[in-house]
Order: structure tokens, then C-alpha cells, then sequence
């Protein structure tokens, strides 16, 4: 009855989540799913409105407890969730069960064996809403600090999947991030036979850089929202009516149309397209991972967030990744705070013409870390940035040189052969003449 059963933004029905035919039924739908139809896991909707009574709605959460343990909790709802997942992790421990939280709720990602909720991840859905509010700026008014901000703000442990757009950015009454960026140019300036424009070379550099600085710091999983992988321009609209609402408002429809109500994923195949370019750089971004594992490394440092020159350094790993976000700067010889000393590569470059970009970095260039406090790391080295690039470096451990694939292998001195002889001709011996014959 009221609030716990009717949803009034969503003008929906809610679950009484304290009876037992409700938990039955919708813990048998669950396994259901997994057992028939052999399903990996679940992302669980619009949890933040089921575990508090008031369902989230004006609320601002600041991250006092108080506002997590209290009247305004849904306990029997908690109670769901918990049993949810120890039963899905029960019978399925490979599993993988992940909420949308907007709240920070504590103890999300905690085993219920330890009293927690017992999510394996929690949806950072506060990064899409920010790039959004973000790209309504002029690049002037981009702040460094509030990025990485918004994509590090989870608690101590708290495995997130992060995602730099979903439906909730790219739905009709709003723009996909790349519409954002450079809006219907799109339709006239994409062809790589026709010349490009500065908003076309703006968007893409951005698009890629996004990205990229969303899987390097916002969690410990990326989620790929349809097309986004490669810019996809346009937002998706549904077939629907009018609707109106309770108090009396209509909400005009598309008169059921199908325009809109699917993705072009043919533009990021077609090699004519500046689309195919970002969709190889979502393709090296997820091999990069692969081999690094970056996402699951226990160490990130954050050493520069410089708000005049737009710059971002972090390490995650044994990668330091670099942004340049300013618009017109370029830095030659510019200092980047690491960890651990050696020799460091190019490993991804989103500058690269494969994806795109201008081929302003060599990439067969060698960096080698100095001794040295910088950043409050113990060492450095110097990069090339140009702007609006992002690159990755990975250090070089004990790397055999190779040529032609052949391990160079020292001789030691013992076995090198001396310095020849000349050759003393000889009467040629009776067992020679034999054969000769």
C-alpha cells in the first residue's frame, strides 16, 4: 500500500518483498533463468528504489550512515537481495550478479556470508550522467579534478562497472556521447574520402579519450552500451504513443515508428567510415586489458590532475596512462611521475592513424625512468603529449632482444671459435683415393 507498493515517477506496481509466495516466486524466476538458458549472471535494475522506502526519490546521498541504516531502509527488500544472491552464488558459484546503485549503499559488494548485500559489482552510474553534464561545456570549462572525481567516488573495495554511456544518455530526448561531440556533422563528414572538419576531429580525439579514461579509473569492469564502441550517432527511440499521465500531462509518442528502434552497427564495419577507426581503438583498449589486466590491479595512483594543462596521469598496474585534454597545447619533454624503474613502451596511442588520429608519437621510442622524487612518485620520465591524446605506457621487464624472432643468445668466450688457420695442403690418404675411385 502507498509508497511501498506504487512507484509514483514510474507510475508502476511494486513487490510486497515480505511475503513468501513474492520470494518464492521470484527466487525460482531466477535460478530459472541461469538453469534453462544458461545464463552467466544478472544486472539487477533499479535496486537504489528497492532498498529504500522512499525509493531514492529527492534524496541526496552525502554518505552518512544514517541515511543507509535507518526507518527509511527497506529491510524486507534487503532481505531479498541478500537471499537472491547467496542463492544464485550458492548454486552457481561462476555466477557473476551486479546491482545498479546510485546510493553508495554499504556492505553492496560484501559476501552475505560476511553480512553484506552480496553483489559481485556495483553499476557506477554516476559516470554517463556526469560525461553528459560534462560535454554541455566548453572544453575551457572541463575540470581535471572533477573527472577524476566522479570516477574514482567508491568505497574501499567496492568492485564497479563503469561505462561512459547506457540507454538512460542515449534514449530519444537525449544525444548518444558522440552526437554530443559533433552532432550532424556526423551525417556529411564521416567518409574517409571527403575531407574532415574541426568538430569531426574534436569528437572522435574525445570520444576515444573518454573512453579510455573511463575503463583506466572508473572500476574493475567496462560495459560497452551499444555502439557506443564506435560512436554510434544517433539515440534510440522505441515505437510508442501518446501517454498520459496521472495528472493529466501527455507525453506526445512517434506514432509507433521503427526509425530509431535499432543500432547501425554497419558503420563501424565499413572501412570508408571514420567509425571503423573508433571502433579499433574500443578493440585495442579491451587487448590491452587482456594482456595487462590493468582493471584488476590492485595498485592506482593518481599523481597529476593539472587544471591548466589539462593534463591527467595515472598508474594502474605497471601502465601509466597520460591525458591531454587541452584543445590546442602540445608538451614536448613533459615530466610523468612512475613507480617502478626501467624502461617504458608505447602500448596504445590513441593518436594513432589505425584509430583515426594524426601519428604525432613514435612508437618504436624508448623511455627510460630517472631517479627522483616527482608527483610524490619516486621516479619519472619524459613523454611527448599532444593534445586531446591519450597513450599508454607499460614498463619493460627483462624483455630478451630479439631479431628476426631469434633470441640474441652472448657466446661466452670459451666456445668461440678461434681465429682461423690457413689450410696445409696434404698427399691425400689411401682411404680417399678409395672413394675417389
Amino acid at each position: 500500500m502507498g509508497s511501498r507498493g506504487h512507484h509514483s515517477v514510474w507510475d508502476s506496481r511494486l513487490f510486497n518483498y515480505g511475503s513468501w509466495e513474492v520470494l518464492r516466486y521470484l527466487l525460482s524466476n531466477a535460478r530459472w533463468w541461469l538453469e534453462e538458458y544458461k545464463f552467466d549472471g544478472y544486472r539487477f535494475d533499479g535496486v537504489t528504489s528497492m532498498m529504500y522506502i522512499h525509493h531514492g526519490l529527492q534524496v541526496g546521498f552525502t554518505g552518512n550512515y544514517n541515511e543507509y541504516f535507518g526507518y527509511a531502509t527497506d529491510v524486507d527488500a534487503l532481505v531479498y537481495l541478500m537471499l537472491v544472491n547467496d542463492m544464485i552464488h550458492g548454486l552457481y558459484p561462476e555466477a557473476v550478479t551486479i546491482g545498479e546503485d546510485v546510493s553508495g549503499m554499504p556492505t553492496f559488494c560484501i559476501p552475505v556470508q560476511d553480512g553484506g548485500v552480496g553483489f559481485d559489482y556495483r553499476l557506477h552510474m554516476a559516470i554517463a550522467d556526469k560525461w553528459i553534464e560534462i560535454l554541455k561545456k566548453r572544453d575551457e570549462d572541463w575540470k581535471m579534478g572533477e573527472i577524476v572525481h566522479t570516477l574514482t567516488n567508491r568505497r574501499w573495495m567496492e568492485k564497479c562497472v563503469a561505462y561512459a554511456e547506457s540507454h538512460d544518455q542515449a534514449l530519444v530526448g537525449d544525444k548518444t556521447i558522440a552526437f554530443w561531440l559533433m552532432d550532424k556533422d556526423m551525417y556529411e563528414f564521416m567518409a574517409l574520402d571527403r575531407p574532415s572538419t574541426a568538430l569531426i576531429d574534436r569528437g572522435i580525439a574525445l570520444h576515444k579519450m573518454i573512453r579510455l579514461v573511463t575503463m583506466g579509473l572508473g572500476g574493475e569492469g567496462y560495459l560497452n552500451f551499444m555502439g557506443n564502441e564506435f560512436g554510434h550517432p544517433e539515440w534510440i527511440d522505441f515505437p510508442r504513443g501518446d501517454q498520459r499521465l496521472p495528472n493529466g500531462v501527455v507525453i506526445p509518442g512517434n506514432g509507433y515508428s521503427y526509425d530509431k528502434c535499432r543500432r547501425r552497427f554497419d558503420l563501424g564495419d565499413a572501412d570508408y567510415l571514420r567509425y571503423r577507426g573508433m571502433q579499433e581503438f574500443d578493440q585495442a583498449m579491451q587487448h590491452v586489458e587482456e594482456k595487462y589486466g590493468f582493471m584488476t590491479s590492485e595498485h592506482t595512483y593518481i599523481s597529476r590532475k593539472d587544471e591548466k594543462d589539462r593534463v591527467i596521469v595515472f598508474e594502474r598496474g605497471n601502465l601509466v596512462f597520460v591525458f591531454n585534454f587541452h584543445w590546442n597545447n602540445s608538451y614536448f619533454d613533459y615530466r610523468v611521475g612512475c613507480a617502478k624503474p626501467g624502461k617504458y613502451k608505447i602500448v596504445l596511442d590513441s593518436d594513432d592513424p589505425l584509430f583515426g588520429g594524426f601519428g604525432r608519437l613514435d612508437h618504436n621510442a624508448e623511455y627510460f625512468s630517472f631517479e627522483g622524487w616527482y608527483d610524490d612518485r619516486p621516479r619519472s620520465f619524459m613523454v611527448y603529449a599532444p593534445n586531446r591524446t591519450a597513450v599508454v605506457y607499460a614498463l619493460v621487464e627483462d624483455e630478451p632482444k630479439v631479431v628476426n624472432d631469434l633470441e640474441l643468445v652472448e657466446i661466452p668466450e670459451t666456445v668461440k671459435p678461434a681465429a682461423a688457420e690457413p689450410v696445409k695442403e696434404s698427399e691425400p690418404d689411401e682411404e680417399s683415393e678409395l672413394l675417389d675411385s
